[in-house]
């Protein structure tokens, strides 16, 4: 069963928005799948039996917690200048997750792992969500789906074409320009300014309708002027220093600690989301949200 954790733990986190649900997934289903292995009869049928074990217990746990949600599915754009607000600890965040394979993959399927996709999926009904993950992300056909989910073809089908045209009008058209591996340069003088404090050097690299979010605090601002005076006025009036961290949900990912009290803590987790060189979302996860990146930092940063 091990060879086939991690691609059961990025299943899980399709399925649930967060990678801590997706580890109580997994940790679940590979019990259930164990004390049942000796009923398994066919060593073949190994790997769909495990994604549906892993799959009902995804759908499990959604039912029980709802929906994952990004910053702007809470609360309107703040205002530069407005209070920020407190952390938001009732409400559940989409979550970041680590890149999966190698990074040639990665940037090939980020359609199946980037936020706004596993945002997305949020707004479907947990089977639809099922059947959409298996039968796209996946490449199950509709009846290796159906006996996962233990339903009939024709549920799947129908399932399928309602989620593709939930997701239809909330996904935006796949932009070829926006793959990772073309965006090398603006990701290194994002580096460069952030360390720098360089305020205006990484103002010239968001869009004209970059957006910022900075989960769990509520507050998020939309287009470059109210990110930019955002930026000026608060993020930079604490020195920073950034560096890469390679892949995360597909897309190139930096993080930043912060000097605090004379000390370097972390601060922020950052994804950039790039369109023809620019930073049209710059996706942020700050506190506990972005604790757990500090421990794979470069020692010489």
């Amino acid at each position: 069963m091990a060879p086939y954790r991690r691609e059961l733990l990025v299943h899980a986190y399709r399925l649930t928005g967060a990678s801590s649900d997706a580890e109580d997934v997994l940790q679940e289903g590979m019990l259930a799948a164990w004390r049942g292995l000796s009923g398994l009869r066919e060593r073949a049928a190994l790997r769909a039996w495990l994604y549906r074990v892993t799959t009902n217990a995804a759908l499990r746990l959604v039912e029980r917690r709802g929906p994952r949600l990004l910053s702007w599915d809470t609360a309107t754009a703040a205002h530069p200048a407005a209070e920020l607000g407190m952390l938001r600890e009732d409400v559940r965040w989409v979550e970041p997750f680590p890149a999966t394979g190698d990074p040639a993959e990665a940037t090939e399927r980020r359609e199946h792992i980037e936020l706004a996709w596993i945002a997305a999926l949020q707004h479907l009904p947990a089977t639809q969500r099922a059947v959409l993950v298996l039968r796209e992300a996946l490449g199950y056909t509709a009846d290796e789906t159906a006996n996962i989910l233990d339903t009939t073809r024709a549920s799947v089908n129908s399932a399928l074409q309602r989620a593709r045209a939930t997701l239809a009008q909330r996904m935006p058209q796949p932009d070829d320009a926006s793959a990772p591996d073309l965006d090398r340069a603006a990701v290194r003088t994002f580096v460069e300014a952030f360390t720098a404090g360089d305020v205006e050097r990484v103002v010239a690299l968001l869009a004209e309708d970059a957006r910022f979010t900075m989960p769990p605090l509520p507050a998020w601002f939309d287009g470059r002027a109210d990110v930019a005076a955002f930026l000026r006025n608060s993020v930079f009036a604490t020195p920073w220093r950034a560096c890469e961290v390679g892949l995360v949900n597909g897309y190139p990912a930096v993080f930043g600690e912060q000097l605090w009290e004379g000390e370097w803590r972390p601060g922020a987790l950052m994804i950039l989301h790039l369109r023809e060189g620019r930073i049209d979302w710059l996706a942020t996860f700050i506190g506990p949200m972005c604790a757990a990146w500090a421990e794979n930092l470069p020692s010489d940063r």
